[in-house]
């Protein structure tokens, strides 16, 4: 279990508990409170939880490390904990069916993306535009106007979703009202294409990656350049940031990955080790961990505290297209261009499952909320649901023409969507 609790002492009478609400995925337990006048969050994040979990046990281990957890909370924190276990068993055996196709774009698409609930997605575009959609309906709402080309990465602010980041090949990223489809701020600054961006988990900052070879943090409430972050030799090709947004990690074409200071832009760690360019690299949701996959068919997990490799994931025999956490961080997937995927234990750090029925390159892959699933799409036209543990295909998601370059579970598990080369995006219920 991971707390982050606030020092002893007179600091506790300045803390006043506001709320607790559940987090289903991963599992975890909320605070809102105010301390100096300020309301802040922080979590309990229950990562080991599971059904079979002694919960008076795990009420007593959180009173002992977390001081806003008196002990008239200890009933209301034992609820919490069993309704995170009801849903941990409800790993279902859903078999998804088409329920919309769209012909989103005059032009190809870029990419897409969903908000938590599924209730919206975004759609990219070479058309130079970004359209936000009615998942139910199927019907545009916005269609957001104003790059001069490519409108190449896109994002929600999730776990909010009331905000839409748009990067482009015109150097600039715009900032967006979900609601209104308005254009809060233009941020500039990047003197090449925008290839990657990342909201933090709180919402304040907005952090992109350019062929220019550096990143920018951006404050998303002024619009005002925070940071520049400078070190790559080559394009940045990805970027995020931690879940308590201390760090950001940055991956380039230089065969390196950086850990950056958020507060002071500086570099905390240079991860050396692959022979060729950086694909993917990510934080684990606990903080603890890093993966990073590379085209030289590696994916390579680091100690996040010190920058250490703690093993190198071999057995693909092509590049890795994209390498990813559960949200519990105890699973890794690895997709490769040969058209397999690998699931690795992150504690024993071996292959549990090879994911292998594809006719071309896998070109995204990724979990279920549950982690007992993994979704994968393919240039074959295909996608593919997975059992995590077994590597059996459990169901093909077949109808699109051409290439799927993206695809994604919502927040519940129980939605898909899909976009593809064929200019289409299919929604799977």
């Amino acid at each position: 279990m991971a707390t982050n609790p606030l020092c002893l002492g007179s600091r506790i009478e300045k803390m006043k508990l506001k709320s607790l609400m559940i987090r289903y995925y991963p599992p975890g337990i909320m605070l809102e409170y105010e301390m100096r006048g300020e309301l802040k969050t922080k979590s309990i994040d229950l990562l080991d939880l599971s059904s079979s979990t002694d919960v008076t046990a795990l009420v007593g281990e959180i009173r002992r490390a977390e001081p806003l957890i008196t002990a008239s909370l200890s009933d209301l924190v034992r609820r919490l904990i069993q309704r995170l276990q009801e849903k941990l068993r409800q790993h279902s055996d859903h078999t998804f069916y088409l329920f919309k196709l769209l012909r989103v774009h005059i032009l190809p698409l870029t990419n897409v993306a969903l908000n938590k609930s599924g209730s919206r997605f975004i759609t990219g575009s070479y058309d130079r535009t970004c359209k936000v959609w009615d998942s139910l309906s199927g019907e545009p709402l916005h269609t957001l106007h104003g790059h001069g080309n490519v409108v190449y990465a896109i994002a929600f602010n999730n776990p909010y979703g009331d905000k839409i980041a748009t990067g482009s090949f015109d150097k600039t990223c715009k900032l967006w009202s979900v609601e209104a489809g308005t254009c809060y701020h233009t941020f500039r600054g990047h003197t090449a294409e925008i290839m990657c961006l990342s909201f933090n988990p709180q919402s304040t900052l907005l952090v992109t990656g350019s062929v220019d070879t550096t990143a920018k943090l951006w404050d998303i409430q002024n619009g005002e350049e925070v940071l520049t972050l400078t070190g790559h030799s080559a394009e940045v090709v990805s970027v995020s940031f931690n879940t308590s947004g201390d760090r950001i990690i940055s991956g380039s074409l230089d065969y390196t990955v950086v850990v950056w200071d958020t507060r002071t832009g500086r570099k905390v760690y240079t991860l050396i080790g692959h022979c060729a360019e950086i694909s993917s690299a990510a934080f684990s949701w606990g903080r603890s961990m890093i993966v990073t996959g590379s085209v030289d068919s590696t994916s390579m997990l680091w100690d996040a505290t010190n920058g250490k490799c703690l093993a190198v994931l071999t057995g693909h025999n092509d590049g890795i297209v994209q390498s990813s956490f559960d949200y519990t961080g105890k699973l890794i997937a690895a997709a490769s261009a040969d058209g397999t995927a690998r699931i690795f234990s992150a504690v024993t750090r071996k292959c549990i499952a090879k994911l292998e029925g594809h006719e071309g390159a896998i070109s995204q892959i990724s979990f279920n909320p549950q982690g007992n699933r993994v979704l994968t799409g393919s240039s074959d036209s295909t996608a593919r649901i997975w059992d995590a543990q077994t590597g059996q295909c459990l169901q093909v998601l077949e109808g699109h023409r051409d290439e799927i370059f993206s695809c994604a579970f919502n927040y519940e598990g129980n939605m898909i969507i899909t976009g593809s080369r064929d200019n289409t995006c299919r929604i799977w219920r």
